[in-house]
């Protein structure tokens, strides 16, 4: 499948008044959760524990419905603006966003229409930060989709190396669809040809991180072994904590040192993956 590029576009948001103006301290907290859809969620609590996190930032990866869908209020969280970014296929896909803060512009898509229409990118900016909720591509119905999903790495490389040019810092939050290291898969030895552990999809990483300078949050702190934030619906996985730890927040070089605490939440179960809840020492320029 040819990637041809489009132009970026804004995105109209749905506010609520009682969204914050400026930052209550010092300690920024951004929660990412891929939820599976996003209305499934809804029924099994997601927004009630969301309500109890003071989080600044909410970024969600595969809402699966269309706008018009989420018109129950529980959808624009009290207290956030909030955005997202729907795939053209139904049932399938989609970003979303919430800020205390109300940006000065929020972007839909990297302007690669192959890639846009799927709903997979979705960017808050602001005067010294952008926060992006995103949904890397898996491959592992096939070839066909593999395919896509190393094609889509190449372009969002290209999209990253430009955001790190910005004047801004950036954090890029969700799901990515790959374990990058051994210690961040239970079953490292029987994945290695399996999509998610490919070693040229470790490799991209391995380059994001090495060599381009993006920052693994997470693992800016000393973690417990077996941390992961997807288990498979197979085989007791969850039970067992047998997972893979594919959920990630990327940052820009700027970042480093400022990751405070990390936090993988799994008392209680929303969907196939578990919220990763980062605390950075940044006041955002809103």
């Amino acid at each position: 499948m040819a990637i041809c590029s489009l132009g970026y576009h804004a995105i109209r948001g749905y506010s609520d008044p009682a969204a914050a103006s400026i930052q209550s301290d010092t300690t920024m907290r951004i929660i990412t959760a891929n939820l599976n859809g996003i209305r499934s969620a809804a029924k099994k609590g997601f927004f009630t524990w969301l309500s109890r996190q003071r989080a600044d930032f909410v970024c969600i990866q595969e809402t699966k419905a269309q706008r018009h869908q989420l018109e129950d209020p529980i959808f624009t969280p009290n207290g956030f603006h909030s955005y997202y970014h729907d795939a053209e296929k139904k049932g399938y896909s989609g970003t979303a966003l919430y800020s205390r803060l109300k940006p000065r512009e929020v972007v839909a898509g990297i302007g690669i229409e192959a890639i846009d229409r799927e709903g997979r990118y979705l960017e808050a900016r602001f005067g010294n930060l952008s926060v992006v909720s995103v949904y890397l591509p898996s491959g592992s119905s096939g070839d066909l989709r593999q395919g896509f999903k190393m094609e889509v790495l190449d372009h969002f490389l290209k999209h990253l190396k430009k955001l790190k040019k910005q004047q801004r810092e950036v954090i890029l939050c969700g799901d990515w669809n790959i374990a990058h290291h051994n210690a961040d898969i239970r079953n490292w030895k029987g994945n290695q040809k399996n999509s998610g552990f490919l070693p040229e999809e470790r490799q991209w990483l391995t380059h994001l991180f090495d060599n381009v300078g993006f920052i693994d949050a997470f693992r800016e702190l000393p973690q417990k072994e077996h941390e992961y934030t997807w288990w498979s619906n197979r085989g007791a996985s969850w039970e067992k904590n047998v997972g893979w730890r594919i959920d990630y927040q990327v940052c820009s070089p700027g970042m480093k040192g400022k990751v405070k605490k990390t936090r993988v939440y799994r008392e209680k179960r929303f969907s196939d993956h578990a919220p990763l809840i980062i605390d950075y020492d940044f006041v955002v320029d809103a």
